[in-house]
């Protein structure tokens, strides 16, 4: 198959990417995080602050801090125990036990990994896996790698003025073993979803984060010790204090021409053994193949993209009413957030609500990235559609979001709530009782021209980051809203007249009120 027919029917037909005579063989799962042995490891502060207000000094952060900040970003926050089904007689269904982090995931399966690069006072400079199971650090490799960095990344980023950076890798089998080829899909959206969360904690404690998609993956990779067969780096994300800190300027490293292979010969290669738990980890061929299509070999390959800009295609635009930013203690809101499926339950909601939430989404989604290099207010790739329905104050129907002009576009009028319930490969959400139904949409060729295949897991990763974002604001509004992918994509392309502007349903996020669910619940912080 060619890679190319393989991202449409990750897109488009992706029950063809899992084969239907296999039964999954729970007993080889792999652990949902990944476990370094016999190297040295340095624990991490587990008293984390119940509240996250952005206050913290102005200072180079302690170890204490990254702790706080790993812990919020993607710790194994809660035990949460739930019980599946009630029988009509006496008895119950098995319950159902899950660790949940901040970040939700496909599956539960948390594909990703979170490696950094960190220069603290309390720690030999080096480069380090958070290990998310005892929440503590694993010193993977000691010494100082400014200048390998920055050539890795172009000698784009002051590395020198910073205190760190974060990697986000994706390990391949983690997810695989379930979803088969359709975890290519997934794996995007996740590290997405994490980056997206590790953004919004680095504004509570006052870290500057820009973003890296770009950047030499056989490098970077063989840094941190991955085989790319195994795991590879999805994003980079450099830290600092210094608000000044220049992100994104032209580097040397393009004129050079310095490869993936010239930065490898300096260091050591280095294989720590880990463990998964799987005793059989089966092939992914084709996954290896789309991440070796996927990698940049030289500083020359890394581009800048412009924004889609969508074209007005109706005369019924609805003007928002003019409202303050949400004001929430992301702590709070993190810990009350979960994935409802049944537990729905249709209110009005207030067009305020509705304002306040586009914006706080929308607003809180802009970020330092290399794809946008120094433009100062660039226009996001990804776009926001919704189906409402009992929204006061504006027609049940099917919307775009214009975020500059803060604005509803009626793209089709009337309750689109069959449509949605139809559109469903799962009947898991029942759609007739939820108010707001978003599709984030993005390039249908998912910038291929200008990026080739990593065009692909960039887009799934930006679209992870906005629905991030909106879980977030919707949490912060006492609603709760679920990720779905499991929705005819064609048929969403229909509703929204998206084809013709050149876009395409990415994912589809239900949101609304809940009622409580029946379950119980322990924080794993002290």
């Amino acid at each position: 198959m060619s890679l190319k027919a393989f991202l449409h029917q990750l897109q488009y037909d992706p029950d063809k990417t899992k084969p239907q005579d296999v039964e999954i063989d729970w007993d080889n799962a792999p652990l949902p995080y990944k476990l370094y042995r016999h190297v040295p490891v340095f624990p991490l502060a587990s008293d984390v602050p119940l509240t996250l207000t952005g206050k913290r000094e102005h200072t180079m952060p302690t170890l204490r801090d990254i702790g706080h900040f790993l812990w919020y970003t993607f710790g194994m926050t809660q035990l949460s125990q739930s019980v599946l089904e009630q029988h009509t007689g006496e008895e119950w269904e098995d319950s159902l036990q899950l660790c949940r982090r901040f970040v939700p995931s496909g599956g539960g399966l948390y594909p990703s990994e979170v490696y950094l690069y960190l220069k603290l006072d309390e720690l030999p400079n080096g480069i380090y896996h958070y290990d998310v199971a005892h929440h503590r650090l694993v010193l993977l490799r000691e010494g100082q790698f400014d200048r390998y960095l920055s050539n890795a990344l172009g000698d784009r980023c002051d590395i020198t003025n910073g205190f760190g950076a974060v990697f986000v890798s994706t390990f391949f089998w983690k997810n695989f073993y379930k979803y088969n080829n359709f975890s290519y899909r997934l794996q995007g959206l996740d590290a997405g979803l994490l980056v997206g969360q590790l953004l919004e904690v680095a504004k509570r404690f006052d870290f500057e984060a820009g973003v890296y998609f770009q950047f030499l993956d056989g490098a970077i990779n063989h840094m941190l010790g991955l085989p790319d067969t195994e795991e590879s780096v999805y994003a980079a994300i450099p830290l600092a204090i210094d608000a000044n800190m220049e992100w994104f300027h032209h580097g040397d490293s393009a004129e050079k021409n310095i490869s993936s292979d010239e930065l490898c010969s300096m260091l050591p290669l280095i294989r720590h053994e880990h463990y998964i738990r799987s005793k059989k980890v089966l092939e992914y061929p084709l996954l290896i193949k789309i991440n070796e299509a996927s990698i940049m070999e030289s500083a020359r390959a890394f581009k800048l993209l412009e924004a889609q800009q969508i074209l007005a295609s109706s005369s019924d635009v609805f003007a928002l009413p003019s409202v303050n930013r949400l004001t929430y203690d992301l702590a709070s809101v993190c810990r009350q957030r979960y994935s409802p499926e049944n537990e729905y339950v249709l209110q009005t909601v207030s067009l305020t609500d509705l304002a306040a939430l586009l914006q706080e989404i929308m607003i809180s989604y802009r970020y330092r990235n290399d794809l946008d290099s120094l433009v100062r207010s660039p226009s996001s790739r990804v776009h926001l559609y919704g189906c409402f329905y009992g929204v006061d104050g504006i027609q049940d129907g099917a919307y775009y979001y214009d975020d500059a002009a803060h604005a509803l576009q009626l793209v089709r009028v009337g309750d689109q709530r069959p449509w949605l319930q139809y559109g469903m490969s799962l009947d898991n959400v029942n759609l007739f009782q939820v108010p707001l139904t978003f599709h984030v949409a993005g390039n249908l060729e998912h910038f291929h021209k200008e990026l080739g295949f990593r065009g692909y897991r960039i887009q799934q990763m930006e679209a992870g980051m906005l629905v991030q974002r909106l879980l977030i604001a919707a949490s912060a509004l006492r609603m709760e809203g679920r990720p779905l992918l499991g929705f005819d994509v064609s048929s969403m392309n229909e509703l929204y007249g998206l084809t013709p502007n050149g876009l395409t349903s990415l994912i589809q996020i239900p949101i609304g009120p809940c009622r409580p669910r029946s379950r119980l619940e322990g924080s794993l912080s002290q």
